[in-house]
């Protein structure tokens, strides 16, 4: 991901972050807004419908009660059918029937009734419907509360309100005593009749009261839909990034699994793990320095096919690369067959430890040579390969040699090179140290020292010790190995099949008997 494609996805977060506490804000003032909207358009429909109601029946009683009255001066009478009578005006029940049909035509929302089961007898029968029958039944047994019933559709919503119509003192007068009453026992506070009103109120009318609302909820939907919209684009190019960091991350791995084979897995580590730059740097530092190199290494290839030659050094370098990274030790170099290795940087466990595990891991170079030259002589292979090993320890320059554009973590100064002196007055198969290291593992080795040797570029004269056997009891094992002019012996007691222990007697005990007869040719 380049500086661009990083920077864009922050800007992208902080807008949408923005937009969301926006959002977030907007909300409750929406409600508000919206609450203030609906309050307002309550209180204008209720004085809307107020006002409709008082005029309608200030028309009406303009009209039928003040009219009639003002036309016929002094023959006022109250009765139900009025309209045949000049100068009568109606009864509250008969004024209630028709201020009902005067609201409904004036407000079509809104429906009064005034409804009995007990009409008179020159008047048509109500009909009332199951909420209306239930409503009378109940007010009949108990008359304090108003009954209600909300109901609501999918286009609108609806309340019916019913409250009693008890008889009055003049009621029951006049009921009881007029021809027409079908029911002439009314007592006060009876219930007659009931009084509905019924509003409906269509879903829209309140639905578009929240137009802050809804358009929140508009705008959040866009939002949100434009959210997931990028970030699904993100995703996809999160997924696309990480297929390529995958892509590269395993081209990487190979690649440094590759490199790693170039160079030692102590600095390839330091490396990795940040705790070493690649810059051209040196250290000096006390080291404990080993130099392997093969006898006759050059006549050996002139006897073997190259490709044989290849087979067997590259098995060669791999076990003793092996028992080097099992003691700890950095490999510097392998030069033709000869092999540079190092103790000390870039980790060190102390000099005396260092030298220790060089001295052991040299030990067990030898010993694992002469199982594979077992191995290769039963391949076929009449003169395998014997080593040299020369072991010092002395204070060396290390680090990245070279230049800015190649450099070569390695070694440099005159104890690196007596090491290599030290290694070529090794007999094969043998180990020679300097004093300098044998003073340091002299707790864990017996040696034995030989002619003191010079060399160009020290000035001391140098004591080299060959080293007999480890004494610490680590590398004990059934293997037996012994290499003598004349005796090139090699025993794996682990290894041997016991059916054959009688003949391996057999062969020792022929080899002895071959000792004793030149012994007493000799005593001749």
């Amino acid at each position: 991901m380049d500086n661009s494609d990083t920077d864009n996805l922050r800007a992208r977060g902080w807008w949408t972050g923005l937009s969301i506490a926006m959002l977030l804000l907007g909300l409750p003032l929406a409600v508000w807004l919206d609450l203030t909207t609906l309050a307002e358009a309550a209180l204008r429909r209720q004085a809307s419908d107020l006002n409709s109601v008082i005029k309608s029946v200030r028309h009406y009683y303009a009209a039928n009660v003040v009219g009639r009255i003002l036309a016929h001066p002094g023959q006022v009478q109250v009765i139900h059918d009025y309209e045949t009578v000049p100068g009568a005006i109606p009864i509250p029940a008969t004024l209630s029937l028709e201020l009902g049909k005067v609201i409904g035509e004036q407000q079509s929302n809104i429906t009064y009734r005034f409804v009995s089961d007990y009409p008179f007898a020159n008047r048509a029968p109500h009909q009332l419907d199951v909420f209306e029958r239930d409503a009378l039944a109940a007010l009949r047994k108990d008359a304090g509360e108003n009954i209600v019933s909300a109901s609501a559709g999918l286009f609108s919503d609806s309340v019916r309100l019913v409250s009693p119509v008890t008889m009055a003192p003049a009621c029951v007068a006049c009921h009881n005593t007029h021809p027409e009453s079908p029911k002439r026992d009314w007592k006060v506070g009876d219930v007659r009749g009931i009084q509905e009103v019924m509003i409906t109120q269509p879903i829209a009318a309140n639905l578009f009261s929240f137009k802050f609302l809804l358009a929140y909820f508009v705008l959040a939907a866009v939002c949100g839909v434009s959210f997931l919209t990028m970030q699904r684009r993100q995703s996809q190019k999160i997924v696309a990034m990480n297929r390529e960091l995958e892509t590269n991350n395993d081209f990487l791995a190979s690649l440094s699994m590759k490199i790693s084979r170039y160079i030692p897995p102590q600095i390839y580590k330091s490396i990795f793990s940040g705790q070493k730059d690649v810059v051209i740097h040196t250290e000096r530092k006390k080291l404990t320095i080993f130099f392997s190199d093969i006898q006759n290494f050059t006549a050996t290839t002139e006897r073997l096919q190259p490709e044989l030659i290849t087979q067997l050094l590259n098995e060669y370098f791999t076990e003793m690369s092996e028992i080097a990274h099992r003691h700890g030790g950095t490999i510097d170099k392998f030069i033709g067959d000869a092999m540079l290795i190092f103790f000390g940087d870039p980790e060190t466990k102390g000099d005396r430890a260092d030298a220790q595990a060089c001295v052991r891991m040299a030990w067990a170079m030898q010993r694992r040579l002469s199982e594979l030259n077992a191995k290769w002589r039963a391949a076929g292979i009449e003169q395998p390969f014997r080593s040299r090993i020369g072991i010092n320890s002395g204070y060396c320059n290390v680090g990245n040699f070279g230049s800015a554009d190649r450099m070569d973590y390695t070694i440099i100064g005159a104890e690196a090179n007596l090491a290599a002196r030290l290694q070529s007055i090794a007999e094969p198969g043998g180990i020679v140290i300097s004093y300098e290291t044998y003073a340091l593992v002299s707790d864990v080795v017996d040696a034995h020292a030989l002619p003191s040797i010079t060399m160009k570029g020290i000035s001391r004269e140098v004591v080299p010790y060959a080293v007999d056997r480890l004494r610490d009891g680590r590398d004990s094992s059934d293997v037996v190995i012994e290499k003598l002019p004349g005796l090139d012996f090699y025993l794996d007691a682990a290894a041997m099949n016991p059916a054959d222990s009688a003949k391996v007697r057999a062969v020792l005990q022929q080899a002895l008997s071959s000792l004793e007869r030149r012994q007493e040719r000799a005593a001749e």
